[in-house]
């Protein structure tokens, strides 16, 4: 098993697919660039309404990290209002455009290939334990300062640092101290 700590400070930022902004990538499972990838991990910033890119092949899930919120327009339909750790998941195939609510927001994306890996996001409040059997594991800290503990070892996170957990072939035990989102990928 092959546990390493993703820090904020330290993500690429590379551009949309459609040229309208940039997106730091936190952690992919193989590739380069915006291709070959069977999932990928990002947080967006999104200073104005406007279209997506286009991800064929591909399910979403997009979660509001900061700022007021946005409601999507998903293949001609509105979606409730996303508000901050509200995720939504939609195809990547879909037509989607955003409206801002109040101002500029920051999101975070899990984008998988369906028939590459299954995936579970869940956003964690306060103290947690859980146990997963799934090949890879990641936590995101939305809190300034956040111990995971994994089996018998414990990192420190900061505010949009990642925990990724690869490797895990047996029923892994992780306990969290605050605010997250665990993400569970099993490869098909």
């Amino acid at each position: 098993m092959n546990m390493k700590v993703l820090r904020a400070k330290d993500y690429p930022r590379m551009p949309w697919k459609n040229g309208g902004g940039s997106t730091e990538e936190i952690t992919r499972d193989a590739g380069t660039g915006l291709d070959g990838f069977g999932w990928r991990l990002s947080i967006a910033d999104i200073a104005e309404s406007g279209g997506f890119s286009m991800f064929a092949g591909y399910e979403r899930v997009i979660t509001v990290l900061q700022g007021e919120g946005m409601t999507l327009r998903v293949d001609g339909q509105d979606t409730r209002p996303l508000l901050p750790l509200d995720p939504f998941a939609f195809s990547g195939e879909s037509q989607v455009s955003c409206r801002l609510l109040d101002g500029p927001i920051r999101d975070f994306n899990l984008i998988y290939a369906p028939q590459r890996y299954s995936a579970r996001l869940q956003w964690l409040a306060g103290e947690q334990r859980f146990f997963s059997s799934a090949g890879t594991v990641l936590v995101f800290s939305v809190t300034d300062a956040l111990e995971v503990k994994v089996g018998n070892s414990a990192q420190q996170l900061g505010r949009h640092d990642c925990l990724q957990v690869d490797g895990n072939a047996g029923l892994l035990e992780v306990s969290s101290g605050g605010n997250c989102c665990v993400i569970e990928l099993i490869a098909r």
